[in-house]
């Protein structure tokens, strides 16, 4: 059983089932401008960094305009999605609070702009948030994670980074965390200092420190 010093959270499709939300953005995007937009194209996009969502968007649909603008149409109608409804994913908020009694300091690393973490965020016991516009790269560049570390004053490597996709873990663990994937619409590889489990639900702290 590993020592843990901070938890590091994803959010999309870890914490929150936002991906639905992205998705519909996605494809609403393309029929107002008449391209095809597959759910291979909306899968290849699940935890990326957004400005390079939005290059991939913007190459595919072969639309004239920015990358940027392109991720302020997709997070406005994310936004809005979030202000009505967020859905939690199983177990998650319960395993936060957990970690909270256990006074364990945790950190939210999204690749999510800071508006969209606004929604959610501050009804969670997190010490710090590092959202995809205040990174200079995005995952699956480890910078996201190290910069959390650093605002919690932690080593990465005594870090459990919880994430949901490939991407996610693959900076988590660049940065040097121990990673528990719990995939919801994306395959995630094996890897060192990463363990797969099917759910969060019904989980300890100690649950998941035991996997290591």
């Amino acid at each position: 059983m590993i020592d843990v010093d901070a938890v590091l959270w994803d959010l999309d499709g870890t914490i929150a089932d936002t991906e639905p939300l992205w998705i519909a953005a996605e494809r609403r995007l393309a029929d107002e401008h008449g391209g095809i937009w597959t759910e291979e194209d909306s899968l290849h996009l699940v935890g990326s960094a957004l400005i390079d969502a939005g290059e991939y968007i913007r190459t595919t649909l072969g639309l004239a305009l920015t990358a940027a603008e392109v991720v302020d149409r997709l997070v406005e109608r994310v936004v809005a999605g979030v202000r009505e409804h967020v859905e939690w994913r199983p177990g998650a908020v319960e395993l936060l609070k957990a970690f909270e009694a256990e006074e364990v300091p945790q950190a939210l690393v999204t690749m999510s702009w800071a508006v969209i973490a606004d929604e959610i965020a501050p009804a969670l016991p997190f010490d710090a948030v590092v959202t995809g516009d205040v990174v200079t790269r995005g995952k699956p560049h480890p910078e996201p994670y190290l910069m959390a570390a650093e605002r919690l004053d932690v080593d990465p490597s005594r870090c459990l980074a919880i994430e949901d996709s490939a991407t996610g873990a693959a900076s988590a663990n660049a940065a040097g965390c121990h990673v528990v994937v719990v995939p919801h619409v994306v395959k995630v590889p094996e890897a060192d200092r990463r363990v797969a489990i099917p759910t969060l639900a019904g989980l300890v702290p100690d649950d998941l420190r035991a996997l290591f």
